[in-house]
């Protein structure tokens, strides 16, 4: 793609891996991208227990390809599945689905400067219910985005409009959690900037 700008396109694969409260994280695959079923009873609409990560693939100039930090995602990734009442993925499995994705879409990965693959690591409550209660059932899928540049014309200054109305984080709240509703959150002060 000459220009693959962020998030515009997806690669042909995707990993998933379920776990249940009875047999814990299995049946792992890399498998075509395809679209995922929800029942309108899914308790992430309801109860948004959903977090995500991102991290990039780059191009080497030996012809490899190099994630940078997925270990440390991999931290971060468990301390949000802790806050928000989801399992933790072993680091180790974290990895080795990151490693695989992008080794199966290794021709997606972009080869010009201030480009990468993107790689969207997420997990979701995919067990079907409405009451408050952690899920049995949830789903961890990867997915991947070849990727431009994230600001238009490189990094460069950008300027911030700071909101004392709306909040994203607060003492004891999930702002340390990389969850959707954090992110929604801020979408209300960034409409108004």
């Amino acid at each position: 793609l000459a220009d693959p700008g962020f998030g515009k396109y997806f690669t042909d694969h995707m990993v998933e891996i379920s776990w249940t409260a009875e047999n814990g994280w299995h049946d792992a695959v890399v498998r075509p991208y395809a679209a995922i079923p929800m029942d309108p009873a899914g308790a992430v609409l309801h109860y948004a227990q959903s977090i995500f990560e991102g991290l990039k693939a780059y191009s080497q100039p030996d012809g490899s390809v190099a994630t940078f930090r997925p270990d440390m995602n991999a931290v971060r990734f468990q301390r949000s599945a802790h806050r928000m009442a989801l399992p933790e993925l072993p680091a180790e499995l974290f990895s080795e689905s990151i490693d695989r994705l992008v080794a199966v879409e290794r021709e997606w990965v972009p080869t010009k400067a201030e480009q990468s693959l993107y790689v969207r690591p997420f997990m979701f409550a995919s067990e079907s219910f409405l009451g408050v209660k952690p899920a049995a059932h949830v789903t961890f899928l990867v997915i991947t985005s070849p990727a431009g540049a994230y600001f238009k014309g490189g990094v460069k200054p950008v300027r911030v409009w700071l909101s004392e109305e709306y909040t994203r984080a607060a003492p004891g709240g999930t702002g340390a959690a990389k969850c959707a509703g954090n992110y929604a959150a801020s979408l209300m002060a960034q409409t108004e900037a």
